[in-house]
Parts: C-alpha cells; sequence; structure tokens
C-alpha cells in the first residue's frame, strides 16, 4: 500500500469533525484487496500509537476531535506517591483556554485511572483557580507507551508479580501462572525445570544475558531477576496491569545487565528484524567501474579520519591544502551511507525507526547493521569508499568564499586519533615520526581551525567547554575510575570542520528552495533567563540583559509543591520578552574562563538555554549564532544527516549547478548569500535585531523536493524524540555507574563543590572523581540551617555558617542507596588547627 500514516492523518483532518469511517477512506484512497487489510491494520497501529481514536467500529478520528470544551490532550508524568501532571498539548488548547491554564495539570490518585506514566492523555479539567492552578481527571488513554515493563521478579503468596525498575510506574505487574518463562522456553525445558523445583533444587540462574540466560532460566531461580514483561492487560482504577514475562535478563548487579536494563526502559530498539539483517548482508561491498566513474576520485588524497580510540564508525575525513592565491581548501568528505539505504527500504525504515545511534560506556546500540555502520560505509583506511564530498575555499577571515558539494570516492591514507593528533602537534618526537608525512598537514589544520574559531567568536557564537564523564575500564572489564572528557586540540579541530560544512550544505539546500530538515535552536524564553539572572547575580555576574517590562508569572515548583497544602502559588516578575543575543552569552563565557565558578555557570547558562532540535522550517541557531543550520555530516549514526543526504542527491540529479564530466556539481558562495540575506555588518550576529533570523529575511517557500512538508515534519519531530531519548538513555547508565562505582567507596572522604543548592540540601561535585552527590540539609546537625531562596544559599541560625554555589569543602561518602541510585553525602567539618584527618581515600 502506497498510502502513508501522514497521508492518512492529513485526510481524515480534513473531514468534518475530523472523522472519517474505513470504508470511506478504502474507496477515497482506491484500495482493493490486500491494500484493504493492510490500511485496516496500518489504522490499529495508529491508534495504538494515539494518532487516532477509534470512535466506534468504524470510524477513526483525530484525537482533538472528541475534545470538550474543558479537555485537553496531555502527556502523563507520574510522581512515585501516585499522583500525576498532564503538560498540555499546546495544540489540543483554544485560545481562552491557554491564557487560563498556567501550566501543567495535577491528577490527584484517584483520577489516573488506567493511564501509565508517560500515556498521551485526555483530560478533563476541573476548576481553574485564578493563579492557573489546575486539577483534573482523566478521561482516556490517547496512546500508550510502555507496550513492555522492565523490573524483578517476586514470587507472591497469591500471584506472581514484576516490580517495575521505574519509579514512576507506580503499579506493579501481574504474571498470571504460565507466564513467567518466554516463549522461547522449549516445553521439554519448562518439564524439566519443573522437576527440579518439585525438587527443591535451588540452582543459581545462568550468568548470561538475552536469549541465553531465557533459555537457561530455571522456575525457582526468578525470585528477584531482573525481567522484561509485555503488557498484556493495561491497569484499571481498581486492577493492577498484567503481563507475561518475555526476557530473563539476569541479577541486577550482574555484568552488564545495567545496560539492558537502560535498554528496555526507554525502549530503545536493539535488535535487527532478520529480513534487515539480510538485507544488509546482501549488500555488495565492491564497488563498480561505473560507479567509480560518475564521482569525483580522491582516492590519491592523503585524505584522514580523525576519531576517538574506540570508535568503529567512521562517519568523516578530511583534508586541508593551500590555494596559490593563498587561500585554503578545506575537503569534509561524509560516507555515502544513501548508496546502501535506500528509501522506504527495510534498513531505511529500521533506520527511522531508531533515529540515532546510541553509546554506552561499554557499548553501543548503532542506527544501522554492522555490516554497514562498522565496515561497508566506514571510512576505514587504506578502503576505497563512496562519500558525499563538500570542497570549501576559506580565506584568512574564515568565510567561505566558494564550495562544491558533489558525489566522490576516497581512499583514507591514514586513520588517526584525536590523541595522536594532538601529540603530533603538541611536539611529541615518537608520533612526528610516525606520522612524518602528515605532520604538515595537521598544522595547516590547527592554523585554519584557529580562523574558523575566531570568525565564529566575532560572530557571536556560544562555546561551553563543559566536560564530560568518562569511564575507565581495567583489563576484566571493571570500573577503575571516572574522570573528565578532555577536549584537545584535535577535538576542535574536527568540530570547525564539520560546523563549515553542515553550514554550506545547509545553505546550499536553502538557496534551492527545497524542502529539507533543518538543526535549529531558539533563543531562550524570559523565565529561564530570569532563574539564571537570579542565580548569577548571588556569584557577582549577568548577562546584562537590564530592565524590561514585565508579568507576573507563577513559579512552576512552587505550584506543584503547594497542592493539598492550602498555600497560594509564589508569583514573581519578569521580563515578558528578553531580547537577549548569543553575544551576551559568549561575553559571560569569555568573563568566567579559568575562574572557580566558571563550571557552575557554565552548566548553568547551558540549562538556561533551549534544547536543540529537527525542524523542516529553518530558525536558525541561536548557539552557533548561525542564520541557517543543518547535521549533515554524521549519516551512519544520526537518521536526519542521511535524510539530508538523499534530498542533496536529488537536488544534484535535477538541478546542479555544473557537470564535471559524469558528475552533477553543486556551488555556492556563503559570503555573497549572507551579505544579500544578512544587513547587519560583517561578522553581526544573526540575532543581533529582536526575533529569530527568519523574522528578518523574506518568507521562502520551498518550491517542492523529493520529500513533501509533511513528511519532513513527521521525520523532524521523531529524530528529535529519538534524541532525547538517547540523551536520557545514556545519562541515566551513566549514573548508575557511578553508583555502582562509589559502592566501595562508602567511608572515604573527597574534596568537592558545591554545584547546586536546595532547599533539600545542596549537590557536590567531588574534584577528583567526576562523581556527585546530595548533602541533604538533615544531616547539617551542628546547628539549624535555612535555606534562602534569593541568594540560593544555606545558612546556620546561631552560627551563620553558609553553604553556597561555589563554595569547596570536604565531604565523606555517607550512604549509597542502589535501588534509587543515588550518593549522599555528609559534610565534614574543618579540622582544629595543628590536627590533620587521615583521609580513607586509597
Amino acid at each position: 500500500m502506497k498510502v502513508s500514516d501522514s497521508t492518512i492523518l492529513r485526510k481524515i483532518e480534513r473531514q468534518p469533525k475530523h472523522a472519517a469511517g474505513f470504508k470511506q477512506l478504502v474507496r477515497e484512497f482506491g484500495l482493493h484487496g490486500d491494500d484493504r487489510r493492510e490500511l485496516s491494520e496500518r489504522l490499529r497501529s495508529m491508534v495504538k500509537k494515539g494518532e487516532l481514536i477509534q470512535v466506534d467500529s468504524d470510524r477513526y478520528a483525530m484525537p482533538q476531535a472528541k475534545i470538550g470544551k474543558n479537555m485537553v490532550v496531555g502527556r502523563l508524568t507520574m510522581h512515585r506517591d501516585g499522583y500525576g501532571f498532564v503538560i498540555p498539548e499546546t495544540s489540543s488548547l483554544d485560545e481562552k483556554l491557554k491564557a487560563r491554564l498556567g501550566g501543567d495539570i495535577f491528577v490527584p490518585p484517584p483520577a489516573i485511572g488506567s493511564a501509565m506514566h508517560g500515556d498521551r492523555v485526555l483530560v478533563e479539567l476541573g476548576v481553574i483557580r485564578a493563579e492557573g492552578r489546575a486539577e483534573g481527571r482523566i478521561v482516556r488513554v490517547v496512546g500508550r507507551v510502555h507496550n513492555t515493563v522492565v523490573g524483578t521478579f517476586h514470587y507472591g503468596k497469591r500471584y506472581n508479580y514484576v516490580r517495575p525498575i521505574d519509579e514512576k510506574i507506580t503499579q506493579d505487574v501481574i504474571i498470571a501462572p504460565g507466564m513467567e518463562f518466554p516463549e522461547k522456553l522449549t516445553a521439554e525445558n519448562a518439564e524439566s525445570a519443573e522437576k527440579k523445583r518439585s525438587k527443591k533444587n535451588k540452582r543459581s540462574v545462568h550468568r548470561v544475558l538475552g536469549d541465553e540466560a531465557a533459555l537457561r532460566t530455571e522456575w525457582d531461580d526468578l525470585d528477584k531477576v531482573v525481567v522484561d514483561v509485555e503488557i498484556t492487560d493495561w491497569p484499571t482504577s481498581t486492577q493492577n496491569p498484567r503481563g507475561r514475562v518475555i526476557e530473563i535478563l539476569g541479577y541486577e548487579g550482574d555484568f552488564g545487565v545495567d545496560v539492558e536494563i537502560v535498554i528496555r526502559k526507554f525502549h530503545i530498539p536493539h535488535r535487527f528484524p532478520p529480513e534487515v539483517l539480510d538485507e544488509a548482508e546482501a549488500i555488495e561491498p565492491v564497488i563498480s567501474a561505473p560507479e567509480l566513474h560518475r564521482r569525483r576520485d580522491y582516492r590519491r588524497l592523503p585524505i584522514v579520519t580523525i576519531d576517538g580510540e574506540t570508535a568503529r564508525d567512521f562517519d568523516d575525513a578530511v583534508l586541508v591544502g593551500r590555494l596559490k592565491n593563498g587561500n585554503y581548501e578545506l575537503q569534509v568528505h561524509i560516507a555515502d551511507v544513501t548508496h546502501y539505504v535506500t528509501s522506504d527500504s527495510g534498513l531505511d525504515q529500521e533506520a527511522r525507526r531508531r533515529g540515532t545511534s546510541v553509546y554506552f560506556p561499554d557499548r553501543a546500540v548503532p542506527m544501522l547493521p554492522l555490516e554497514l555502520s562498522t565496515d561497508i560505509c566506514s571510512l576505514r583506511p587504506h578502503l576505497d569508499r563512496l562519500v558525499m564530498s563538500c570542497i570549501m575555499e576559506i580565506d584568512h577571515q574564515g568565510e567561505v568564499i566558494e564550495y562544491e558539494i558533489s558525489e566522490g570516492v576516497i581512499c583514507s591514507a591514514e586513520r588517526m586519533t584525536y590523541t595522536d593528533v594532538n601529540l603530533c602537534l603538541e611536539g611529541d618526537p615518537g608520533a612526528r615520526k610516525r606520522y612524518a608525512h602528515l605532520v604538515d598537514q595537521f598544522e595547516l589544520m590547527r592554523e585554519l581551525e584557529s580562523i574558523l574559531n575566531r570568525k565564529r567568536q566575532r560572530r557571536g557564537s556560544i562555546d561551553f567547554d563543559l566536560p564530560e564523564p568518562v569511564i575507565e575500564f581495567d583489563e576484566h572489564g571493571l570500573m577503575k575510575s571516572i574522570t573528565r572528557s578532555e577536549r584537545n586540540i584535535a577535538h576542535r579541530i574536527i568540530e570547525e570542520f564539520m560546523l563549515s560544512a553542515n553550514e554550506s550544505v545547509a545553505q546550499y539546500l536553502e538557496n534551492k528552495r527545497v524542502g529539507s530538515l533543518y538543526r535549529v535552536h531558539e533563543k531562550p524564553d524570559a523565565k529561564r533567563v530570569y532563574d539564571f539572572e537570579t542565580i548569577a547575580a548571588t556569584l557577582g555576574y549577568s548577562l546584562g540583559v537590564g530592565a524590561l517590562p514585565i508579568q507576573r508569572v507563577q513559579l512552576k515548583a512552587d505550584r506543584r509543591a503547594s497542592y493539598g497544602t492550602g498555600k497560594r502559588a509564589h508569583e514573581i516578575e519578569l521580563p515578558k520578552e528578553v531580547h537577549i543575543t548569543p553575544r551576551m552569552y559568549q561575553k559571560l563565557t569569555q568573563k568566567i574562563a579559568g575562574k572557580p565558578e566558571e563550571r557552575i555557570l557554565s552548566f548553568l547558562m547551558l540549562r538556561s538555554l533551549k534544547q536543540a532540535r529537527y525542524s523542516e522550517e529553518n530558525d536558525g541557531h541561536f548557539a552557533l549564532a548561525a542564520p541557517t543550520y543543518t547535521h549533515f555530516t554524521s549519516p551512519i549514526r544520526r537518521y536526519p544527516d542521511l535524510i539530508v543526504h538523499r534530498i542533496l542527491k536529488d537536488v544534484l540529479r535535477d538541478s546542479a549547478d555544473e557537470r564535471d564530466g559524469n558528475v552533477p556539481v553543486g556551488r555556492g558562495d556563503l559570503r555573497t548569500e549572507r551579505s544579500q540575506e544578512n544587513q547587519l555588518g560583517a561578522g553581526a550576529s544573526p540575532w543581533a535585531k529582536p526575533g529569530s533570523p527568519s523574522a528578518h529575511r523574506d518568507a521562502v517557500e520551498p518550491l517542492g523536493g523529493p520529500l513533501s512538508p509533511q513528511e519532513l515534519h513527521d521525520i523532524a519531530e521523531e529524530s528529535s524524540q529519538s534524541e532525547r531519548r538517547a540523551d536520557e538513555a545514556e545519562r541515566e547508565l551513566m549514573e548508575w555507574k557511578k553508583v555502582k562505582f562509589m559502592q566501595d567507596r562508602v567511608g572515604e572522604d573527597f574534596e568537592g563543590l558545591i554545584v547546586s543548592v536546595t532547599k533539600f540540601g545542596f549537590f557536590v561535585e567531588l574534584t577528583d572523581l567526576f562523581v556527585e552527590g546530595l548533602v541533604p540539609l538533615s544531616t547539617l546537625t551542628d546547628d539549624r540551617y535555612i535555606y534562602h531562596e534569593n541568594t540560593k544559599q544555606i545558612i546556620g541560625q546561631r552560627s551563620r555558617k553558609t553553604y553556597s554555589l561555589g563554595q569547596r569543602l570536604r565531604v565523606i561518602v555517607d550512604r549509597i542507596d542502589p535501588v534509587e541510585k543515588k550518593i549522599q553525602f555528609a559534610a565534614l567539618q574543618p579540622e582544629p588547627e595543628g590536627k590533620h584527618r587521615r583521609s580513607k581515600r586509597r
């Protein structure tokens, strides 16, 4: 069937009352035979995903079609105590309701009904109070998120059950008799296991993950074993959900089980369907002569890849040269994944479903099968590989004078690492001798990086140098330390080169008036800027926003805390609209560079910004101070990049600017293009005037392209959600690893830095280990301490002893909560002079 989900949605949305019958859709789409059955299956799937509501046995409607006057569609976030909040979808709110509603909708436990955490729900509002607080009850679940739940298996007197590891899923899942085993366990194995259980043979679960564990585990081994459960019956207001075990992962403390838990908790697709693997294995790795003939040949050039030591998927390769006029030629070659992953193929559909590769400390979940991601598409050294090439001429001010985009073929001369390139540039004799044939090129790369970085700085681009945690493992795979990631000159070289290529490609596609995907980053909203300015002022800093017209706004955090207490929500005054530019952030980052408070303020600045996302509309990139930006350079691990490549190829095939023999070539001039659209002066930020960059240029509607605006919108939304899911999963697993690492260090003391102060205590980040923990207010027993909201300080009433942001102190690892994955510290009191406490740190 050629009818896509987005086409079905558009058809139904255009109908009276936003509803249509099955027979009506069959007739209007002209479907017969198998296509009718496929439409029926597609409609049921869309109802399950929450895209449609089934009105009766034959009619389907858009979710908003059933919304009454006081009905709102939104996403449910549960609290472990049983109540929840619904985050409204703005599209489901009329203007009057939007003006009255102050934010999230509180749902008390009795009004949750059959909904679970994360579900898309329809809420009926009760009374909306003057300050915008609203309470509601869930009328219907529009879309389910958790078809499966990961948790620990428990035997009970009345029934067996699985307790979810995600504490926001507040109900245990009942496992009916006979549903304890995955279906993969054969009848013979089950019978054998039952006999052993009757003999009270208490063997432990095999320490094998995934399928093997599921096949070998015995009935009496399941107590406190982590399993994945498929929901067979959803919960009701009086009954827990019911399910069946589909996977047995092992004990929570076993090696590797934490990764398996996080993968399933966040529903990350991790097994490729057999037909997708067959498709990947069938790809011919040898490049045919006709294919080589229709591409630009760069195989004789000393092009290199520069990646981390453990990388296996090499997306990009680079080369820098000096032109006769003194300018630089920057070559960026990106793996041509779309040559192998064709539109609507099984590989393409699976890549879209995954959206991105997910990287954990000791393994990765790739977007593409390994045959492609680490071999055929990967730009491995000394092997011919197909690429999309962006060749840029750059002057000494960092401006791209001209660029060319075409299909090409390369043969990487060397697989370089960031460490080795950095050693070469730092003058290490061994590294310079080993890579003598490339040292001059690395020097030229450093020279060009510096020029490109200065250009970005002139434009107002923000550069947060925030390190990330890196886990070091020993030869047995055990954690030995958690350190801060290092960002050396080699990292900055690749970053600048990729930024230049992404901007060039984005500008080229926009000039061609072709519908495409953009990487957008809107300016921060007033509330977040206000919050940052309040905290920064306690440390003596400011973004320099200045005084602006104000409005009264209710703080969401206080609103949630006030439910059931009778307290009125706390209101504040803040600017209606903040005219803020990237340069304001840039100046502050430069001001705090190298100072003790740099880490804290950089993190707080980052939190004040919105999250970058994908969009079919170009709204510019605030943090980069770029009027036009996209993602082009990582198609092995990001689906939007793959889509941009596909669109580029379509444009080159149909409207190339010139041909180099058989090769269609796209040309552009960023300097000229920017001067036409950005009349702000050389190097000025596109945010120098109020509004986004798109507000200061004529609206240009795309003329066409291989994908419709609706298809691009759907891909952008899906990809943004996949990216957020991957980020959350990676962050959660890292926190789990930190907790596990610190379990053997209870009682040891460390130096740390206060990075956050709240009404219930303060968070301390250790200096030597990149680990953060809470010092609860209740553990400060030498005085009665009070939290001061206006100064973000905790102050002793009698002694006036103060705990503030940026303060250094020594803490002891007091307690580890392996269930909630939390680390608790206790503040150490300074020893009297002349006495020194012996550290227990090993």
